[in-house]
């Protein structure tokens, strides 16, 4: 057989896979495995003092990949450099040129923004050459994260910590969190109260609630006496209904995803993080073997900040919705959303390849995680273009003693695009108050009751992974393809630790982030940062040069970190321990809390003399039902966390399920409610109690006996010092 004529290269062997299906045998398509050239790990790599010269070597351990990909691209007559449509792709296909020494004269670049047969096929059918702004960019971008990563870092070691590592924009990542953590420390909470009133018509069925509203204008109440000189002027009064207000409020859907709002929303509804999210979408992008398709491009590609889609898809989208859900679900056009200034218009949002690829038909052939993230996409992209949905509001207005309270409510009327998916929320949905009776203007009502609360401002709260993400979009730091890397970095430097969702500063990370603010100001502004981002894309599109941009960077950089040198000489940065109850049982000293890889833990302050540590615990409420101390939760092995007695084996009491703060009324011990996520009734597991909740009605899936099934059963949970006693002598 005649060797293929046309060698394509791509990234990785699932995308070889799915576009090898559609080229055919006429084509063989290999895969890189990512880079092949790259900077030098062990030195910087970059010549300072002659312009900036990069020297690029072969990757280690990808001698054999390489000589194999020589061969190819040799016995080919046409070589296509096929990864994937970006900065760092084009950066890719432009070290595989060099490498592989492959001349212009058959040599092209195609891009995918979609992995299907009909964009494959045109892309091929319509190469281009490398665009070397595109890959400057990504070199200006690479040697600057280079430069201080390799000047600055040194500078940690010797005044903070050894081994610490200074990146430039997971720096400002790290003072954003700093700052806002600064903000909730600094928050001075404000008083305020509310006053509602329960309101019974006079001569009719029927009551409602009303809160104070105002006088002439809406008005905030700020102290209790200013509460109950309202009351005092309404009671025994009537009240009377001075305004009724009707209307239709109308919602429209959300446009399709960009890469930062994939992320965000990945967060709010999968519990994925960003890192994991991109991963996932990278093999929905680069092709699944779905059954009765074969391997098959799932979505588009995920790394844009656009909103623009395709008329082919939004067409398909039309046609789907009518069919599915009937035309007056559909929206009446193409809905386009208008793209944020500033964005990359190169890919469209991300959406389906294909819509009629509806996620549960094609569940069979996805990971549970494949699976979920598709569902999100498909469902977003394709509520993007449906009809609003439409909501009847009512609200009223009862003056009494010239103060006039407000009630209001609003009911779904028209499904519309909520049919198919609702944006998740970072902060808490409005709330839509109670039904409301038909009520006319001029009717009277008597108050029944008078209910004042007092209330107190919070704080901001601290950063998800979700909404530092959005910040950064929002404040021009980093881009779409660099949001993962960053929020994950930030942690696995341990600057910033995750916290029941949350993301708060190390002391390590404050300590960093105040010498970055001292000496190096402009490398951790935020201001500063989106300006370079904003460079990089002037280099993009040819209108700056990437070594002018090196250039201007490192002439003040140099400045900053000589000074930093200067002042900074015989000064050794301490990081604050976070000192703890509990005593060392080798020494006596007070143990501290320390940051690693699995999160906090206690370690004593007398290392290296002693080396003693030991888990930290957290304190649940509620009592421990056989000894009535206290219980704590702590991990298993292999990560999963349970709650035992903190007299440990002397009780033997531990449980999977949550202790809570409630008793139960009947026997007086502790309530406990399932593990897992959501709102769950709590439960009594005091056997002798008329409210006890035998194990296998908590709502844990067990397996069947003898099989490796799951039964409609729940799964027993171990709850007693006799059942755990026998785990561990069985385990022996």
């Amino acid at each position: 057989m005649a060797t293929p004529s046309n060698l394509v290269i791509v990234e990785s062997p699932s995308k070889a896979k799915t576009i090898g299906k559609y080229l055919g045998s006429a084509y063989t398509v290999k895969a890189s495995m990512g880079h092949l050239r790259d900077l030098p790990k062990s030195t910087m790599g970059v010549d300072l003092e002659h312009d900036f010269t990069p020297k690029y070597l072969p990757v280690a351990g990808k001698e054999e990949l390489i000589k194999e990909l020589k061969k190819a691209a040799k016995q080919a007559d046409t070589v296509y450099l096929a990864t994937d449509p970006d900065r760092e792709g084009e950066a890719i296909s432009w070290h595989l040129k060099e490498l592989l020494q492959l001349p212009d004269s058959k040599t092209y670049r195609v891009t995918f923004n979609e992995i299907t047969q009909k964009v494959v096929r045109e892309s091929i059918a319509n190469p281009r050459e490398i665009d070397y702004d595109l890959v400057d960019a990504q070199q200006a971008r690479r040697i600057l994260d280079r430069i201080v990563g390799y000047q600055l870092s040194p500078l940690l070691w010797k005044k903070v910590r050894r081994g610490l590592s200074a990146g430039r924009v997971q720096s400002v990542a790290t003072r954003l969190v700093v700052d806002r953590e600064n903000e909730i420390r600094a928050f001075i909470p404000q008083e305020y109260w509310s006053l509602d009133v329960t309101l019974n018509r006079i001569g009719k069925p029927g009551s409602f609630v009303a809160s104070y509203y105002g006088t002439d204008k809406k008005r905030e109440l700020e102290s209790e006496q200013q509460v109950d000189a309202i009351i005092a002027a309404i009671t025994g009064k009537t009240f009377t209904v001075t305004n009724v207000k009707r209307a239709d409020k109308k919602r429209s859907a959300a446009p399709p995803f960009t890469t930062s709002t994939l992320q965000q929303e990945a967060s709010r509804k999968l519990n994925m993080t960003p890192k994991r999210t991109m991963a996932i979408a990278q093999q929905l992008y680069e092709g699944v073997d779905v059954e009765g398709e074969g391997t098959t491009g799932l979505i588009t590609y995920m790394r844009t900040d656009s909103l623009r889609l395709s008329d082919e898809a939004m067409a398909s989208a039309a046609d789907f919705i009518k069919n599915r859900y009937g035309k007056e679900y559909y929206y009446g056009s193409f809905h386009r959303f208008k793209t944020k200034n500033g964005a990359q218009d190169a890919h469209e949002a991300i959406r389906p390849t294909r819509v009629e690829l509806d996620p549960e038909r094609i569940q069979g052939s996805l990971t549970k995680e494949q699976y979920k993230l598709y569902k999100l996409i498909w469902s977003r992209f394709l509520a993007s273009q449906m009809a609003n949905a439409v909501y009847d509001t009512v609200s009223i207005d009862t003056q009494c003693a010239g103060h006039t309270f407000r009630s209001s409510h609003q009911s779904l009327k028209f499904a519309g695009f909520i049919a198919v998916y609702e944006e998740g929320r970072d902060e808490e949905a409005e709330a839509v108050g109670s039904p409301l009776p038909d009520l006319q203007v001029g009717e009277q009502a008597n108050a029944a009751k008078v209910e004042k609360k007092q209330h107190f401002t919070q704080p901001p709260a601290r950063y998800t992974e979700a909404t530092l993400v959005k910040a950064m979009e929002e404040k021009g730091v980093g881009r779409p393809s660099t949001y993962a890397s960053i929020v994950s970095t930030i942690q696995d430097r341990e600057y910033v630790l995750k916290t029941e969702k949350r993301l708060a500063p190390t002391p390590l990370g404050e300590v960093v982030n105040g010498l970055m603010m001292e000496r190096f100001n402009d490398i951790i502004d935020v201001e500063f940062t989106a300006n370079m981002e904003n460079k990089l894309d002037d280099v993009e599109t040819g209108a700056r040069k990437w070594k002018e941009v090196l250039r201007e960077f490192y002439q003040e950089f140099q400045k900053e970190l000589t000074e930093a040198e200067q002042a900074l000489q015989g000064v050794r940065l301490k990081v604050p321990e976070e000192e703890s109850e509990e005593i060392c049982e080798l020494c006596g000293k007070k143990m501290v809390v320390k940051v690693g890889r699995f999160g906090k833990f206690l370690a004593c302050p007398g290392w290296p003399e002693c080396s003693n540590t030991k888990p930290l615990v957290e304190r649940m409420p509620g009592r421990c039902p056989n000894c009535g101390s206290g219980i704590l939760k702590r991990k298993s092995k292999k990560g999963y966390a349970y709650y035992a007695c903190e007299k440990g084996a002397e009780c033997g009491f531990m449980s999977w399920d949550v202790p809570t703060e409630l008793d139960c009324p009947h026997c007086g011990q502790t309530l406990f409610k399932k593990s897992g996520r959501g709102r769950m009734k709590p439960f009594c597991i005091n056997e002798k109690c008329e409210n006890f909740l035998p194990e296998e009605k908590r709502g844990y899936y067990q397996k069947k006996e003898g099989t490796g099934e799951k039964s409609s059963a729940k799964k027993t949970k171990k709850t007693t010092a006799k059942k755990t006693t026998k785990k561990k002598e069985g385990s022996k």
